[in-house]
């Protein structure tokens, strides 16, 4: 059993749970801007940080990091999206840290989990997501064409996960307009930068959609090296969890576009 079966297994089981659990959508949030169009008009890179305690390769990354002032950070240091890690058995985190990051900063927020059911896509609705991840890896053609279609119905964006040039093709096939390349393989949990290069030659740039590069993102040469094959943004987690200076390391990926993307 793989890695990415592990987290499955304990996301079938989760389900369950929420089922029972009635998600109640808060009134009074303003509405959040799109990131699609933020990514897509950019002439930067943008950066999507995220608010990670752990995970399964690394284990234990800033145990007790405090959503909110995570978020603060990100926000002042102008990200263009905070990603918030709600699984709890593997990543420590929760749709609570998600609420609590929703109340404090008006920027696009992306639920970052395993999602295998509509009932999560409701949690993260109702816990302020504005954006929710589906990884093609983790899910039927069927279950990701229905659940691409519930999340949109329920006003939300979709961030759309691929690793290879079939998982590409499966994405296009729903109209996934954000599409991010996980330079991990959740298979094996090991990260190659080059992901990014080889969908990016596939990516049918001439289309309304965004190029996103996520995992192994540390440095301004990692930034510049999947700008220039076409992303708009990258997703970073560990490198600004591990900072001291969030600022800083935000501002050294936001590099310019070395070429047009679409």
């Amino acid at each position: 059993m793989t890695i990415l079966d592990e987290i499955l297994q304990e996301k079938r089981r989760e389900v369950q749970q929420l089922l029972t659990q009635p998600s109640v959508l808060r009134e009074g949030r303003p509405s959040r801007p799109s990131l699609f169009k933020r990514l897509y008009n950019t002439e930067h890179l943008q950066v999507i940080a995220e608010m990670k305690r752990a995970s399964p390769s690394k284990g234990l990354i800033a145990e007790g990091a405090d959503p909110v002032a995570q978020a603060i950070s990100y926000y002042n240091a102008d990200a263009a999206c905070i990603s918030v890690l709600t699984d709890s058995h593997f990543f420590k985190g929760s749709f609570e840290d998600l609420a609590a990051v929703a109340d404090n900063v008006p920027i696009p927020l992306l639920c970052k989990d395993f999602i295998v059911h509509t009932v999560q896509i409701d949690h993260a609705k109702s816990a302020g997501a504005s954006v929710i991840l589906l990884i093609v890896a983790a899910l039927t053609d069927e279950e990701l064409s229905n659940l691409h279609a519930y999340a949109v119905a329920s006003g939300l964006e979709v961030l759309v996960e691929v690793h290879d040039g079939a998982e590409l093709k499966r994405a296009i096939a729903i109209d996934a307009k954000l599409i991010g390349v996980n330079n991990r393989d959740l298979h094996t949990f090991k990260v190659d930068l080059k992901k990014t290069e080889e969908i990016a030659a596939l990516f049918p740039f001439d289309e309304e959609r965004v190029l996103i590069s996520e995992s192994g993102i540390w440095e301004t040469e990692d930034a510049l090296f999947v700008a220039d094959a076409g992303a708009s943004a990258v997703l970073v987690g560990e490198s600004l969890m591990r900072s001291g200076a969030v600022d800083i390391a935000i501002h050294s990926l936001q590099v310019a576009l070395s070429r047009a993307v679409r």
